[in-house]
């Protein structure tokens, strides 16, 4: 899609794009923040318990204690541990967070009817380049599977790799399928293209394996086997301790509100509104995002309530799963997308 941008616009782009970059990297953290808290509560409402309370009003404020609480924990590292890979691994992990944001449109403004994305940059290949950046996560798992000297940690590491290496093809077909629909690899194009027919109707079958792939990419449960408590102890997290312990849980929330937002621009309309909100001038700065961010709020809802409904999947399960069953499915879905692009294009 190619948008006309006026003279007295184009100037500005530049210093707008930087500036939400900026207000990005910030953003997320309170996000993720956000992410935490839900899960906590609406993890307690599922199971009937009191959850945190007493830290802020609802427990707000828990996060804000706990982070105090990891500060000051001692930072322990194992004897004969690998400096280099177990000082650094964080970096990969929110390393590749950031990598993200560049290019993943968290809402757009429409002014006379003419829709700007609120994205760092606009890429030909973005959803191609999301995928592979958000993946750089591995390393950092690795990482410290193999830097702490622990056999815990390392068979965690491995489990990570089993997982990932067999959702990545299932979960990268189903991307490729709402491209093919759609005619281009730019998420802003994917997005804008849906209108009010979201894709999750046009492809209700690749809605499905892009939700479960990425489900299991992020290392939810039931797919979180990389720590299974009851067997690896708590996996490749094992021997980190104080804030390098809570930086690499952290990351995974982050990678949770990133990927709820992936499902709604991929699957649920994103930030498209009818003509006639697009074309009021205060509603259409403001809407198109406020109904984006609902739709990653309940994305974010259902991820976190899925966790507490269905039982943990042993490692041979999950990796059956992925190619037995999604990588078929996906492939399916990629015959129905080719058929219906065709279809849409005459």
């Amino acid at each position: 899609m190619t948008v006309v941008i006026p003279d007295y616009i184009a100037p500005l782009i530049p210093w707008v794009r930087g500036i939400i970059g900026l207000v990005l990297i910030g953003a997320i953290f309170i996000a993720a923040m956000g992410a935490v808290w839900i899960e906590r509560k609406l993890s307690a409402d599922i199971q009937s318990r009191v959850g945190p309370c007493r830290v802020g009003k609802y427990g707000i404020f828990q996060l804000v204690a706990d982070a105090i609480k990891l500060f000051t924990k001692e930072d322990i590292k194992p004897q004969n541990a690998d400096s280099l890979l177990f000082n650094n691994a964080n970096i990969f992990m929110i390393g590749s967070v950031f990598l993200v944001l560049v290019a993943l449109p968290v809402g757009a403004v429409f002014i006379n009817g003419v829709e700007y994305p609120l994205a760092v940059t606009e890429m030909d290949i973005s959803v191609l380049y999301i995928e592979a950046v958000s993946a750089l996560s591995i390393f950092g798992i690795f990482m410290v599977g193999y830097g702490s000297n622990s056999k815990y940690s390392l068979l965690g590491a491995f489990r990570n790799f089993a997982r990932m290496v067999g959702y990545e093809v299932p979960l990268g077909i189903s991307i490729i399928s709402v491209a093919v629909m759609t005619g281009s690899l730019n998420i802003v194009d994917i997005t804008s293209a849906q209108g009010l027919y979201w894709n999750i109707f046009l492809q209700p079958l690749g809605c499905f394996v892009f939700f479960v792939s990425l489900m299991a990419d992020m290392g939810r449960l039931p797919f979180d086997q990389n720590e299974s408590e009851e067997e690896i102890i708590a996996g490749w997290i094992t021997e980190y301790s104080g804030m390098r312990f809570g930086l690499g849980f952290f990351a995974e929330y982050m990678h949770m509100v990133l990927g709820s937002f992936l499902v709604a621009l991929l699957f649920l309309g994103g930030w498209n509104v009818p003509g006639f909100i697009a074309n009021n001038s205060f509603l259409g700065l403001i809407a198109p995002t406020g109904f984006l961010l609902i739709k990653t709020i309940f994305v974010l809802m259902v991820i976190v309530g899925i966790r507490w409904v269905v039982p943990r999947f042993r490692i041979d399960q999950v990796v059956d799963l992925s190619w037995k069953k999604m990588f078929p499915l996906a492939l399916l879905n990629l015959v129905w997308a080719v058929g219906l692009g065709l279809y849409l294009g005459a």
